[in-house]
């Protein structure tokens, strides 16, 4: 059995450093709801990872990846005496994010109204609030402030047909011709004023996240499901590779669909018995917001499937500080999916408020989308989560968190009203 047993004690720590298990590591790295080219997660990897080996005094270098395939760099790093070569690949989908958010004005209003009555009329939003109510809050950040922009553009409609009516006595009918074409042309103009400046805003890109799940009811669309197939493929070609460990990252919505890429590899008798250890480290992840939702039969399923795996170490890393993500909520106990023989994941908090000084803290607190980032990032504190070391460190995730035991305060009782796994 790969993975170490998890401990009741709660004051027990991660495994204590030990011999080197861990030479060479393939890692694969699933954002979540991104449209930014990928080069943005390895200067990330680059400018985070070289200020905590100086916090936590080891080293850590990066260079270009080997090419071909997908986007990637190569790390260098010596962590307690011992020297590991990383290969870290973003499994890259921003391009299907891309074309899901090139949508007009009004068929983004078009989506607010059917992904709110997706949520709202099944009860997925009523019974998500009984979880947490920062991701909740988050996902109904863009309905109120999409609603606020057209009511903004609609009293300015109403204020250029108003002043054009005292013009009325001279103008007569022209007067309100002219007002109602002012006032439309510059509500328009509005609207458009407030989707340029969304770089700030966020209610768009929202918008649009929730929406590319709710389209299908919680089911993968098809351009999604062919690309995951080719990351089934590429992390399946590192499972046959002379490395020591596979490490998947799933970031955000990320977590959701390295869920069912892993399930389908095992079930695809794609792993093999004899290869290099298979982890999977889940990070911010916002499951519930796919699996309550009614045709999200699949990833019921594979949620089912994956949290009984005793070939595979499956972690999973929230924060409560982290207003964006389903903090310490086990995704598959939410789900109502889990089976009597469940062992993953391990769910833990990457504890922000102790992990981060005073100071910085401070200064990240309201930055919501920045500690959605977190998990990828350096803390000036660091406790017994450090991503640089999971990725780059020469213990196997398994190892490092052998003994490790959840939260406490994690949520792991069946909330979701819908539990088919099958359609």
């Amino acid at each position: 059995m790969r993975a170490g047993m998890m401990g009741n004690d709660p004051q027990a720590e991660a495994a204590p450093e030990a011999a080197q298990e861990v030479r060479r590591r393939r890692v694969f790295y699933i954002p979540g709801y991104d449209p930014i080219h990928p080069r943005r997660y390895r200067e990330l990897y680059r400018k985070e990872g070289a200020a905590q080996a100086r916090i936590s005094g080891y080293e850590i270098a990066l260079t270009p990846g080997a090419g071909g395939g997908n986007y990637g760099w190569q790390v260098a790093a010596r962590i307690d005496g011992a020297e590991v070569a990383a290969e870290v690949e973003v499994l890259v989908w921003s391009d299907i994010v891309r074309d899901s958010m090139s949508t007009s004005i009004p068929a983004t209003y078009l989506q607010l109204i059917r992904t709110a009555w997706e949520y709202i009329a099944t009860g997925a939003l009523r019974r998500l609030m009984r979880l947490r109510k920062g991701p909740v809050i988050a996902a109904l950040y863009p309905v109120g402030m999409l609603l606020g922009q057209l009511v903004l553009a609609l009293l300015l409609l109403w204020a250029m047909v108003s002043a054009a009516g005292l013009l009325r006595p001279w103008l007569g009918v022209l007067a309100d011709i002219g007002g109602l074409v002012a006032g439309a042309v510059a509500a328009i103009w509005l609207l458009r004023w407030f989707k340029a400046r969304d770089g700030k805003l966020f209610a768009y890109y929202l918008m649009h996240d929730y929406a590319y799940s709710a389209q299908h009811r919680g089911a993968n669309p098809p351009e999604l499901e062919a690309r995951m197939a080719s990351f089934s493929d590429a992390i399946a070609d590192a499972l046959s590779d002379d490395v020591d460990e596979v490490l998947v990252v799933g970031h955000s919505s990320g977590a959701h669909l390295a869920v069912s890429i892993l399930s389908d590899l095992f079930r695809d008798g794609r792993v093999p018995v004899h290869g290099p250890r298979l982890a999977f480290l889940s990070l911010g992840q916002v499951v519930p917001m796919v699996s309550f939702l009614r045709d999200a039969w699949r990833l019921r399923a594979d949620l089912a499937f994956l949290s009984a795996r005793d070939d595979l170490t499956w972690v999973d890393v929230t924060a409560p500080g982290d207003g964006c993500a389903f903090a310490l909520c086990d995704p598959v106990s939410v789900s109502g999916v889990a089976p009597e023989n469940k062992r993953w994941p391990l769910v833990f908090s990457a504890q922000f408020t102790r992990a981060l000084s005073p100071e910085r803290w401070k200064a990240l607190r309201w930055r919501f989308f920045r500690l959605h980032f977190q998990y990828l990032c350096a803390f000036d504190a660091p406790r017994d989560y450090d991503y640089f070391q999971i990725t780059a460190g020469p213990l196997s995730l398994a190892s490092r968190y052998a003994g490790r035991p959840p939260s406490a305060s994690r949520i792991d009782v069946a909330v979701s009203k819908f539990t088919s796994t099958s359609p």
